[in-house]
């Protein structure tokens, strides 16, 4: 069967090469693109000649190119149609030297958006009244043929609006009368929402002798509704509407489309409005590290990504079988779920852990259903503004590890798309609050562990005063390797140590455990620092990897004499604050940190009566926004701005420094500290 678009391009060529009238196709540049050789023959040429010319360019008779123009741009500027009866001068005349007369009528040629593609032209010799007619026969059937075949129905209208014509292909496909399609029965056939907009838009044109156009449904023979689109236009004469032109086309199938690529962009939309939606709930609780935060972020998920009233967080206790809810409501609206319950409770958190998968009751008559009309639900529900829930569980490695619920106060379908997204939620909300549960254990370990290996108090040493500071890092809620001792030696001198191991978590604090029994061992059978120092490298070369940095500063000192012999393995220079002068660094060469190969030595240096030599991590100088080399800066000027009566107290001294260099910045490491003062003697005491 051949195609629409066959059918046209077989009627076209007819026209072009066999109608007795003329035929031709101008664009909008008023070039021809397409003429028959009837036409071609009036002017004199061929249709080779004539192809992409203008009539200026072919036409010898000024008359008549500008006749032929005229016409154009009258169609062009807006003219439905221009007829025109012309003796074509520029054609080889007759034997009576007299040019014959033609018809000529001028047609836009419209583009499917409504735009002029370009100017059709028909010609009729008017010398032959019975060949015109014959000719008219023909054209109008070929005409009724190409709008059959392009799914056209021509209709016509009186001046006033009303159908006079009947138009059976109309009627075949509303199932009408010729009586109920006449005058304005036409409308009967367009469906109710549309009736009024139609009626209006039509009484408007034919009001202003406008175009009319628009669409609509109508319903058809066998009830059901199809989408038409309908043009017309006035035929004016001497100023007046002498008849109405108009066509329906069927645009079901094009309308069809439409609402599918509308619902598919729509789909789309939300598919894509979900995925933000999850990588930015999945952004939220990466950033959540405690169980406390992992609820707060997915009760604000709930309000912002799912648009839920009301969110709770249950967590599975495997031992006992048992859910415990961890977020309580703040309006005081009880849930369906108790503070706690067995996963046998008829609730809807407890089901969907049992039963690993989504409940989902989208009203309450649902609700009662799902949940065998406990007891308890119909209690729920008396006192509730809840009319809608999702729970679903939250697994890992296959197994529960706890519930998620979400509830709304109207009731509420949920879509397979939605459900999707919802279970995706929930395998991100159980990975966070896995990882949440396991840092807060391993946080609790390292936590215990590193504060059995910190000296619960400093030794008394006479002559010597000792104070420490100890403030974990709160950002990430972690423990680290900062660490600090203090032990008399046998001869009578006091050794002191503080160190940082590189990272976090119990891997961090055992290793400092180990480093710190080790260097205890050391001291006491080689208290000397170069000793300790070279003993360590060897532990360290043996037990620990590669990558684990420590670094320390080491220090035995003699209450008698102030002497101090110091060692330091790549760690920050001691700061010496002074009663009568201004603070200093002690920047002796460092060594490298430990287990990185190197001559170890120590240095000596005594400290004054009345001085405090104070040891320190990295994170009282570094943070973020302060460069290592620019906290060392501020520490000394921070110090020598310390009033009289800091200067003289370690714990002061400590005091005041920690203030002072953390004010303004967020703590995002552990801060340690070890004061070593040296009392000034009292004047009886003097020698």
């Amino acid at each position: 069967m051949p195609s629409l678009g066959t059918l046209d391009s077989a009627l076209l060529e007819v026209l072009l090469k066999e109608a007795p009238l003329g035929f031709a196709f101008f664009d909008t540049q008023y070039r021809f693109q397409r003429v028959n050789r009837t036409l071609a023959a009036v002017y004199g040429k061929s249709a080779a000649d004539c192809q992409g010319r203008t009539p200026a360019e072919v036409l010898e008779c000024a008359g008549d190119v500008a006749e032929h123009e005229r016409a154009l741009a009258a169609v062009l500027a807006g003219e439905p149609t221009v007829y025109s009866d012309q003796r074509i001068l520029s054609a080889p005349r007759s034997g009576n030297h007299d040019a014959q007369p033609w018809a000529m009528s001028w047609f836009p040629a419209h583009q499917q958006d409504g735009g002029i593609a370009g100017v059709v032209l028909i010609t009729l010799d008017l010398s032959d009244e019975q060949a015109v007619e014959a000719a008219l026969r023909r054209g109008e059937e070929r005409y009724r043929s190409l709008l059959r075949a392009t799914n056209q129905i021509v209709w016509s209208a009186r001046p006033d609006g009303n159908i006079a014509e009947d138009c059976p292909e109309w009627r075949a496909i509303t199932g009408q009368s010729v009586e109920q399609y006449l005058g304005q029965g036409w409308l009967e056939t367009i469906h109710p929402d549309d009736r009024q907009r139609v009626e209006h838009l039509w009484q408007e044109a034919v009001a202003d002798s406008t175009g009319f156009d628009t669409t609509f449904r109508v319903r058809s023979q066998s009830g059901d509704f199809r989408n038409f689109r309908s043009r017309a236009v006035p035929i004016m004469r001497g100023g007046a509407v002498i008849e109405w032109v108009g066509a329906n086309i069927d645009v079901t199938t094009q309308h069809e489309a439409d609402d599918m690529r509308q619902r598919l962009t729509q789909q789309l939309g939300e598919a894509a409005l979900r995925t933000v939606r999850l990588q930015k709930a999945t952004s939220d609780l990466a950033e959540a590290l405690t169980v406390d935060q992992v609820v707060r972020a997915i009760a604000e998920i709930g309000w912002t990504a799912v648009g839920a009233d009301r969110t709770a967080v249950a967590q599975l206790d495997r031992e006992r079988l048992r859910l415990r809810v961890l977020s309580q409501r703040e309006d005081d609206v009880p849930g369906d779920q108790p503070e706690e319950a067995g996963l046998e409770y008829p609730g809807t958190m407890s089901q969907a852990a049992r039963e690993r998968k989504p409940f989902i009751a989208g009203n309450p008559l649902e609700l009662r259903a799902l949940l065998h009309d406990a007891p308890s639900v119909t209690e729920f529900l008396a006192g509730t503004d809840e009319q809608a829930w999702v729970a679903l569980p939250l697994v890992s490695a296959g197994l529960p590890i706890g519930a998620l619920r979400f509830a709304f106060t109207s009731q509420r379908e949920i879509s397979e798309e939605e459900r999707v997204f919802l279970e995706a939620l929930a395998g991100q909300c159980a990975l966070a609050l896995e990882r949440a549960t396991l840092f807060e254990r391993e946080h609790r370990t390292a936590e215990a562990l590193q504060k059995s290996l910190l000296p619960e108090e400093l030794p008394e040493v006479k002559g010597v005063r000792m104070q420490s500071s100890y403030s974990p890092g709160t950002q990430h809620v972690q423990v680290g390797g900062d660490w600090y001792d203090a032990f008399p030696l046998p001869d009578g001198r006091v050794a002191g140590v503080l160190g940082d191991v590189m990272g976090k978590g119990i891997k961090a604090a055992t290793g400092m455990s180990r480093v710190r029994n080790a260097l205890r061992a050391l001291a006491f059978s080689m208290p000397e620092p170069a000793e300790v120092m070279t003993g360590l490298d060897r532990m360290f070369d043996a037990t620990e990897e590669v990558d684990q940095v420590t670094t320390l500063v080491y220090f035995v000192l003699d209450p008698e004499t102030g002497q101090i012999d110091l060692s330091n393995a790549g760690h920050l220079p001691p700061l010496v604050v002074a009663e009568n002068t201004e603070p200093w660094l002690l920047r002796a060469e460092p060594g490298t940190p430990l287990g990185v190969s190197s001559q170890r030595g120590h240095h000596n240096f005594f400290v004054q009566p009345g001085n405090t030599v104070v040891l320190y991590s990295d994170g009282l100088v570094e943070n973020r926004k302060r460069s290592v080399a620019a906290g060392l800066d501020e520490l000394v000027s921070m110090a020598s701005q310390a009033p009289p009566g800091v200067v003289g107290d370690p714990q002061e001294v400590l005091n005041y420094l920690v203030e002072g260099m953390l004010t303004g910045y967020e703590q995002d490491d552990d801060v340690t500290l070890l004061a070593v003062h040296l009392p000034v003697l009292q004047p009886e005491l003097d020698k």
